[in-house]
């Protein structure tokens, strides 16, 4: 499939995915951050919602930063419905972005990019996790 031929990937702030997920049991948080930001920083805590634990696959390798050769194949057995809703989420919204789009044109029906991310933008003095994303809009996580 060509980049042309990829579907448009819906985008929602931190704030509507979790309202969506609160909503849609079949729906699922995939989380492409690094096992270190997983470990450091923290993951979503969906514990309160009726569906099932965010999705942890590294979209990037750390140290490297490699794009994960089997991204799509580890989703894929993860989530092996292609119609739920998928809320795709990273630091800001980048990488979860490009791993929306690999997901749909891998044909995955409703693949949604969490565009203020986990921790957001940086504020004036650099720091991320105060200006918006996941954890600046107060949603539940927790650290490991």
């Amino acid at each position: 499939m060509t980049p042309a031929a990829t579907p448009p990937i819906s985008e929602v702030s931190s704030t509507e995915a979790f309202a969506a997920l609160m909503e849609d049991p079949s729906a699922r948080l995939i989380d492409v951050r690094t096992r270190a930001e997983w470990s450091y920083v923290g993951i979503t805590d969906l514990s309160s919602t009726p569906g099932e634990a965010p999705i942890l696959i590294e979209w990037q390798v750390f140290p490297t930063m490699a794009v994960a050769d089997d991204f799509g194949q580890a989703l894929a057995s993860a989530c092996p419905d292609r119609s739920a809703a998928l809320y795709f989420i990273c630091r800001s919204g980048a990488r979860s972005l490009a791993a929306a789009r690999l997901m749909a044109a891998l044909g995955y029906e409703r693949c949604i990019n969490v565009a203020d991310g986990f921790e957001g933008p940086p504020d004036d003095n650099g720091h991320r996790g105060t200006v918006a994303g996941w954890k600046a809009s107060n949603l539940p996580w927790r650290q490991t």
